[in-house]
């Protein structure tokens, strides 16, 4: 017997509509993709643009570095015109609303205008490299910091997310830093707010939420959750989205390995949580809060960890 007979009642259960009418995307023809390939090509040369002489092949010449920008920065502009494109295509809802048109000319001015912002994040990041520089005695240079810890290729993939999220571009910014999840082991929603002169050390296992708000000069270790507490539900019993769910971490906060902060609370500024803390309460600022032992928590206004 033919495998196509074999498989006959396989193939007409999954052509059934009824199975994927949630999880099907319809295509429609003169519009491209996502490329998750396309968005790391597009990130690794913001990389070299960023950060000059440690990726690529920027030359450090004063009288030549226009002229390697210049050829990597309309590069990026092609590349993410295009890749912001296939995003807004892929986030319209019908047919009837898409003009291929005036979609590419608004991906033309999204890109350019996050062109217009790469020195703001570069600032940012120099912020970023020097607190991790600072804060950890064991990185022997800045160098060391950019090539080799997995927080500043998180960081800085959530930077470049921030920004097209903020430019209002569907979908991409997700898929940016979900591939840095990926990659790193952080996972940093494009859509939270953070301060200058954030470092996360070692990082493996941090997750910042999608409505956090983390101001200046925090600093986060491993497994570090700022998470959300249970949907709240409407009257139908259908999950309150758009709301929000996460903490609020104030300046020149430390949060040490494994601690989980859940729901809409307030870190007080210049706080200290300790290790393996779980915390869903308010915290008034210059706190130190340790975990002595289970289910007891220490509350002081100074020392140490």
């Amino acid at each position: 017997m033919h495998k196509q007979y074999i498989f006959k009642d396989t193939i007409n259960q999954l052509a059934t509509p009824e199975t994927f009418k949630n999880i099907c995307h319809e295509h429609h023809e003169g519009e491209s993709m996502p490329s998750s390939e396309q968005l790391g090509h597009i990130v690794e040369k913001l990389r070299e643009i960023i950060f000059p002489g440690y990726f690529g092949n920027i030359k450090l010449e004063q009288a030549k570095m226009p002229y390697y920008l210049g050829v990597y920065v309309n590069e990026v502009f092609d590349l993410l015109s295009e890749q912001v494109l296939a995003g807004l295509c892929f986030a319209c809802q019908t047919p009837e609303s898409r003009d291929i048109s005036a979609y590419s000319e608004k991906a033309k001015n999204i890109a350019s205008e996050f062109i217009t912002q790469l020195p703001t994040i570069r600032q940012q990041l120099v912020n970023d490299v020097k607190a991790a520089y600072e804060g950890d005695p064991a990185a022997i240079s800045y160098g060391e910091v950019i090539y080799c810890y997995p927080a500043i290729r998180a960081i800085s993939s959530y930077r470049i997310a921030h920004a097209l999220l903020q430019l209002e571009v569907p979908i991409i910014p997700r898929m940016i830093s979900e591939m840095a999840h990926s990659e790193t082991g952080i996972d940093i929603h494009p859509s939270a707010k953070i301060g200058e002169s954030f470092t996360i050390d070692h990082g493996t296992g941090v997750v910042v939420g999608s409505t956090s708000i983390i101001g200046n000069n925090v600093k986060l270790y491993q497994g570090v959750t700022l998470g959300a507490k249970s949907f709240p539900l409407d009257e139908n019993g259908n999950p309150i989205k758009g709301i929000a769910r996460h903490p609020i971490v104030e300046d020149n906060v430390i949060v040490y390995s494994q601690a989980t902060i859940l729901g809409r609370i307030t870190i007080g500024a210049n706080s200290v949580i300790g290790g393996n803390v779980w915390l869903t309460e308010s915290v008034p600022a210059n706190s130190r809060i340790i975990q002595r032992k289970a289910k007891e928590t220490q509350y002081s206004d100074g020392g140490g960890i």
